[in-house]
């Protein structure tokens, strides 16, 4: 069974069975409930494959990584990692500004979005009201504390890839600082597609910071441009996407191949200069152009 919160209410679980719904306002009071639709596997396969005899959008292309390249050093499950919430940010604050500038830019009030990956901040522009911001992570209490988020689910994208959510719901879906994490990448991209209306938009941001043993190889084992590289492959890998637009943003006086440098990405912590900041964003189908 499915389940999803509305951020700072009770758990509501939702299923084929008892049909329940939630009906409790947002609690940033905007006179509007929103209701989430779950539809069954059975169901969820059966319009894959609707979808897939007339047209080939979303489908799997090629696999990108190899069995080593998706190994972690520590193997065991995600969601005992992050069991104990972490209420800190992971990047600093030029690159939470720079991500924010970009949302203000790409996202419109009018839009659904899919926060994949968060946690208790979502970086969104403050003085934006989204019509519903969706969060998703692996750990419920940072999730709770989002201010931004409608509703929010837990789920290990490492074990199952699939989103309990209807074609073509949301119209962006935000990935931050997470992408390195992902051991199967080529089905969660395929599921962002699914799940995002055309004309919708998936914006990947990351920076050199990484919990070392969580990390792929493949992403541990790179350089910064090999990284920006494997994610445009991701897009790539599924059939559908636009192509990609890659924005870099070097920290100030930052060498990205210095020793410093790569001990403070892989450990975390704080050095001198600002953390560089990438982006990867392409769109389902075309890029819509707004007035």
């Amino acid at each position: 069974m499915s389940a999803i919160r509305r951020s700072l209410q009770k758990w509501q679980h939702f299923s084929d069975e008892n049909k329940s719904k939630s009906t409790t306002s947002h609690p940033r009071s905007r006179n509007l409930t929103f209701r989430p639709i779950i539809i069954s596997s059975t169901q969820q396969n059966a319009d894959n494959n609707n979808n897939s005899s007339t047209s080939s959008a979303g489908r799997i292309k090629r696999v990108v990584l190899t069995k080593q390249g998706r190994t972690k050093a520590n193997s065991n499950p995600d969601r005992e990692f992050y069991a104990y919430p972490r209420l800190v940010t992971h990047v600093d604050n030029k690159f939470i500004s720079k991500l924010t500038d970009l949302y203000r830019e790409i996202l419109r009030p009018e839009m659904e979005i899919l926060d994949l990956m968060s946690s208790w901040v979502s970086h969104l522009p403050q003085e934006v009201n989204y019509n519903k911001v969706v969060g998703h992570g692996l750990n419920a209490e940072e999730l709770s504390r989002n201010p931004r988020l409608d509703y929010f689910f837990v789920k290990d994208l490492n074990i199952d890839q699939q989103l309990q959510m209807q074609n073509d719901t949301f119209d962006a879906v935000l990935c931050t600082v997470s992408v390195q994490y992902l051991q199967q990448p080529e089905k969660v991209f395929a599921e962002i597609f699914r799940v995002l209306r055309p004309g919708g938009v998936l914006v990947v941001s990351f920076s050199n910071r990484l919990f070392y043993e969580k990390a792929i190889s493949a992403w541990r084992d790179g350089t910064a441009y090999s990284r920006v590289q494997l994610v445009v492959e991701y897009f790539q890998c599924v059939e559908g996407f636009t192509q990609t637009q890659i924005i870099r943003k070097l920290g100030d006086n930052d060498d990205n191949n210095s020793i410093l440098s790569r001990i403070s990405g892989l450990l975390g912590f704080l050095s001198g200069s600002s953390d560089p900041f990438y982006a990867v964003i392409a769109y389902k189908n075309f890029k819509p152009i707004y007035d």
